[in-house]
């Protein structure tokens, strides 16, 4: 069994190697938390009392994952573009043509709300039957008023019925809707409006962030989300063919007059300025970091932010991965979620994020697991309460079949191995 006796909300550097096992144990649960554990004689049942006892059955008993980057209410899958890589097309390219998220948009916006939350469900069941106990959602495919509150009312929808807390993230800044894209990056901005490009563009010829849609979720979208309550956070794609870290800051500045803590999609594509913008503004993780620099492992030491990377992305792109290894190594924490979503990650398996954060980021499988679990609900800003097998916490775990060490988790990659999955101390479903 994986305990927590630290008592951190994250763990930093040569930290992250910290995995307390203790064999041959008992865990006692209480109210739905996490009452005590040890290795001596277990508790006896009071007078009149009782418990009920699970026999992990030589099983490792560990925390339950949490994903702090998710976009899994989405409409439709996107297995063509996953052809059009494989022919050679970049990302950036996909995008271009119309595809990529603008793709996800026009899906979205033919979808019922009752629809779209019936297939954002099983996809919750899916990843809870694979370990996770607790996610963040992201919005970013309706890319206009209307249909960003509806993919945020179906989130509300999932957080009142999932058996997991669901952190909700509100993305409109996710991409420049096609009707606000200009016909040419090389054209002048319009009279009355125009869009703000990275000094690349006029070389690259990719469409920056719209000052017209940057306008529009900063002055329609955030109002009306925060009227409703739908989210807990804010997101900005801050990166090159996307939004400016000028309009990034505008928006998280926005977002935290209505009580909205920044999050920021970083440094995937390019050197964005996305590390800078997320340290300045007081952000909670800047995410992806596939193109991360020195400077900016330099700016987070010492900062609140916890720098997220995504390995399944990489994965799946065949893109660079993020320097996770050159970040611990110099005394940064880190946090790996799935990025599960339609055209880039369409996979919310934790347990194979943990294989790739080992076999390809070189983190050790202690590393990995603490990266998946506390620190990752630090992320979520729920590290007070979930993340590991800690006295008070909420008492989501799961017990996998019998392995011969934690070490054997990352190692057997698509070994499905969880056999109870426990949420809130009830039993949610067994092998």
């Amino acid at each position: 069994m994986a305990v927590d006796r630290h008592g951190k909300e994250r763990l930093q550097g040569a930290e992250m190697q910290q995995l307390d096992i203790l064999r041959d144990a008992w865990l006692l649960v209480e109210d739905g938390r996490f009452a005590a554990f040890g290795t001596e004689p277990p508790p006896t049942p009071s007078q009149g009392g009782g418990f009920r006892t699970v026999d992990a059955q030589g099983g490792a008993v560990l925390p339950s994952f949490c994903d702090s980057h998710t976009h899994l209410v989405y409409a439709g899958s996107r297995e063509g573009e996953f052809v059009d890589k494989i022919r050679g097309l970049s990302y950036e390219e996909i995008a271009r043509r119309g595809g990529g998220i603008l793709n996800s948009a026009d899906l979205l916006h033919q979808l019922s709300e009752e629809e779209l939350f019936r297939t954002s469900m099983h996809r919750i069941d899916e990843i809870i039957r694979k370990g996770t106990g607790a996610v963040e959602i992201k919005s970013g495919y309706g890319l206009n008023t209307a249909d960003e509150l509806k993919m945020l009312r179906v989130i509300r929808r999932i957080k009142e019925t999932a058996p997991i807390p669901v952190v909700s993230t509100f993305l409109g800044a996710h991409a420049v809707p096609k009707n606000l894209q200009p016909p040419s990056p090389l054209q002048p901005p319009p009279t009355g409006g125009g869009f703000v490009r990275s000094k690349s563009l006029p070389q690259s010829g990719e469409v920056g962030g719209g000052w017209q849609y940057v306008d529009i979720v900063i002055n329609e979208m955030l109002p009306a989300v925060a009227a409703e309550g739908l989210a807990d956070y804010v997101d900005v794609f801050c990166d090159r063919g996307f939004f400016t870290p000028e309009d990034t800051t505008r928006i998280l500045e926005a977002g935290l007059k209505y009580g909205l803590r920044g999050k920021i999609h970083g440094q995937e594509l390019a050197p964005s300025g996305g590390v800078e913008v997320a340290v300045k503004c007081g952000a909670l993780s800047v995410d992806h970091l596939e193109s991360m620099t020195d400077d900016d492992i330099q700016l987070l030491r010492d900062s609140d932010v916890m720098p997220t990377c995504l390995p399944g992305t990489s994965f799946f792109l065949n893109m660079p991965f993020a320097p996770a290894r050159k970040m611990i190594d110099n005394g940064l924490g880190v946090a790996i979620a799935s990025d599960y979503n339609p055209g880039s990650t369409p996979s919310g398996d934790m347990k194979f994020a943990v294989s790739l954060a080992c076999i390809k980021m070189r983190l050790l499988p202690a590393e990995a697991l603490n990266a998946t679990t506390l620190n990752s609900a630090y992320a979520m800003g729920l590290s007070r309460d979930y993340g590991s097998i800690a006295v008070g916490k909420v008492a989501n775990f799961f017990i996998t079949d019998p392995i011969p060490s934690i070490d054997y988790i990352p190692y057997a990659y698509t070994q499905p191995i969880i056999r109870q999955v426990i949420l809130g101390g009830e039993l949610i479903n067994e092998k």
